[in-house]
């Protein structure tokens, strides 16, 4: 009965305070010295110093092999790959309670999740809720009202930290086995297709609403003139301009490869020589 009394007194457990300081930590340290030798590793390991001491500071050894092996290459979406730092830590607390966990398991788990979930990450911050946000403020903004900046980065800060902090406690509750099943379910996958839908929606609503292109180009065919713009585009395809616009950047950008830099150097050179041949 004491062995086990002993056993239960000796068991390492994390507080909620050592996930929330774990979690602001990654938070804002987690590029802070993003290198092309191993980019977020020591990040990771920053916002995993207070841990590692809690769980493994009366054993050398072991302090110094959990250190080491976190310094392993690491990239991932930092907010909603949040999750996988939060099932670490659940690998390291029951590795320290003397779990069967091997370090070389949870560094296959780190290399294995990181591509998926930034993946997902990347979709839905870039390609759906930043061009959803963006066009809250632009909208906002265009009105004359210098609140629009403001809305969009209140939005995306309360939006970041918000799913942040869920997953990253989430990953935690959920530890290894969680993981696994949510990758089984397929869940992912489909969380992937919805959000790029969606950022294709919104991304075309802004391109229809603020995108704007014309042509002030009149036809003279015997004793009548037909101006192009309100006779020909807007009667057969209204916005037709914008939208080739839109898809020719996208073509430079994408089928061409060619840099953001050099597309909006082309695009003014073209709204140049078209404003002054009378084109647009």
């Amino acid at each position: 009965m004491k062995d086990a009394e002993t056993v239960m007194e000796k068991k390492k457990q994390l507080s909620k305070m050592d996930l929330v300081r774990a979690y602001w930590m990654w938070n804002f340290f987690s590029h802070s010295n993003y290198n092309y030798e191993r980019l977020q590793a020591t990040g990771f390991v920053q916002h995993m110093a207070p841990i590692i001491k809690k769980l493994y500071g009366d054993d050398p050894e072991e302090y110094k092999a959990c250190i080491k092996r976190h310094m392993q290459f690491f990239n991932t979406e930092p907010y909603f790959g949040g999750v996988i730092n939060g099932m670490v830590i659940a690998m390291e607390e029951d590795k320290a309670n003397g779990a069967p966990i091997s370090g070389d398991m949870i560094n296959s788990i780190k290399t294995g999740l990181m591509g998926p979930f930034a993946g997902v990450g990347d979709t839905i911050w870039q390609g759906t809720l930043n061009p959803i946000f963006i066009a809250f403020g632009v909208t906002l903004a265009s009105t004359g009202n210098m609140m629009g900046p403001v809305l969009y980065a209140v939005l995306m800060l309360l939006c970041l930290w918000g799913l942040g902090y869920f997953m990253f406690m989430r990953g935690y509750t959920m530890g290894k086995v969680g993981i696994k099943q949510l990758m089984e379910s397929n869940l992912l996958n489909r969380i992937l297709v919805a959000a790029s839908a969606m950022g294709a929606i919104t991304l075309g609503a802004l391109s229809a609403n603020f995108v704007k292109l014309s042509t002030p180009v009149v036809l003279n065919i015997g004793q009548s003139q037909i101006n192009i713009q309100e006779k020909i585009f807007d009667t057969l395809m209204p916005h037709v301009l914008p939208l080739l616009l839109v898809l020719g950047t996208y073509w430079m950008l994408k089928k061409k490869r060619i840099s953001a830099t050099k597309s909006m150097l082309i695009l003014v050179l073209i709204a140049i020589a078209g404003g002054v041949l009378g084109i647009f």
